[in-house]
């Protein structure tokens, strides 16, 4: 199964981890021998007490919290680039130590890795969290469900996905501002997003052939999986100026993708498509032989970009986050522009790393 797709999450939790997980986050001592990381930074001046609605009701977060764990998948970037560490992180692409990317590393500078947790399906894990003596959970770009909010809630309080929307489909931008809120940093947040946004602004108004081209990104699992208008990959495309297919949203309903019918093959026949595989060269040769993608103008004309999802990139260009994002586009933005020339004899090869 292709690790670039969030898995459904269950949790059934006994009463007996219930009494352990409470008698630790009420515990007074050290998890682990190692004390709350030092922030360089300090809370706004009146960002206590905040309160954060979501998917689960609201939950206010009462004073700066120095212990933060990280459900969301990508949640550990925002808290890094708005200048604290996460003592514990979810593991999700890459097998990064620490779940910290290559993209964020400067943020984390040279304070301790977190702890990494691991999500196999099964859920949170409750007790290794609760060992940890969060004060702030977050859980922003998650499948969090109602029994796993209230049995984390338990242990400190949950910030959840939103309710509008499905889950793991929260914007980048949303998610930040979620998150500096809930850190007391809402003003940096801001400008965080606004820096961001510039530099995907700044790449798109160099390529003006980027503006009403169409464009998807896919991957072949179980068959063909395409992103929907509410996955933070298909937003990367339509910010840097590409126009998702006409039935897109149809095809993929209330959720953040769908694996698509043979009869809607059509929808993948854009200016450009960006395919997350396992191996190029295969991966390609093998979308080529299906009969009807492979007579395809996007595949015939060369407008594919095929990213290796276990590269660095292939890891980039899912995360999409305020620190991801830079090196996503600085890689993605030449591909793209050279699956769009309309010149089938022009290379496009994703870079490695």
């Amino acid at each position: 199964m292709f690790r670039l797709l969030p898995r459904t999450r269950l949790l059934a939790v006994a009463a007996s981890a219930l009494l352990m997980f409470g008698a630790a986050a009420c515990g007074s001592g050290e998890s682990g021998g190692k004390s709350a990381p030092v922030s360089d930074k300090s809370a706004e001046k009146g960002a206590f007490p905040a309160t954060l609605t979501h998917k689960y009701g609201t939950t206010t977060v009462k004073a700066e919290p120095q212990r933060i764990v990280t459900v969301g998948l990508s949640d550990q970037d925002a808290v890094l680039a708005l200048g604290k560490v996460p003592v514990g992180t979810t593991e999700w692409l890459g097998e990064f130590k620490g779940a910290i990317g290559p993209w964020a590393k400067d943020a984390l500078g040279d304070k301790p890795l977190p702890t990494v947790l691991h999500d196999n399906g099964t859920g949170p894990q409750v007790e290794k969290i609760a060992s940890l003596r969060p004060d702030l959970i977050l859980a922003l770009y998650s499948g969090l469900t109602k029994d796993q909010y209230r049995t984390l809630s338990k242990i400190a309080p949950v910030v959840a996905q939103p309710e509008d929307g499905p889950d793991w489909s929260i914007s980048w931008q949303d998610q930040t501002e979620q998150i500096g809120k809930a850190l007391g940093r809402p003003g940096e947040a801001g400008k965080l997003v606004a820096k961001t946004e510039r530099h995907i602004a700044d790449a798109a108004a160099k390529h003006p052939e980027f503006k009403g081209a169409g464009a998807v990104m896919a991957t072949p699992y179980e068959g063909m999986y395409v992103y929907g208008p509410q996955d933070n990959r298909s937003r990367l495309l339509t910010s840097l100026g590409f126009t998702l297919p006409a039935d897109l949203d149809k095809v993929v309903g209330d959720a953040f993708g769908a694996n698509i019918s043979k009869e809607r093959t059509d929808l993948l026949d854009t200016d450009a498509i960006v395919w997350i595989v396992t191996d190029p060269a295969k991966d390609e040769k093998r979308l080529h032989a299906d009969p009807l993608y492979g007579k395809l103008d996007v595949a015939a004309q060369g407008r594919e970009v095929m990213v290796e999802e276990s590269s660095h990139f292939g890891s980039a260009i899912s995360f999409v986050s305020p620190l991801s994002l830079p090196y996503t586009v600085d890689r993605l933005v030449p591909l793209l522009s050279a699956a769009v020339d309309g010149k089938p004899v022009t290379e496009v090869s994703a870079p490695a790393s």
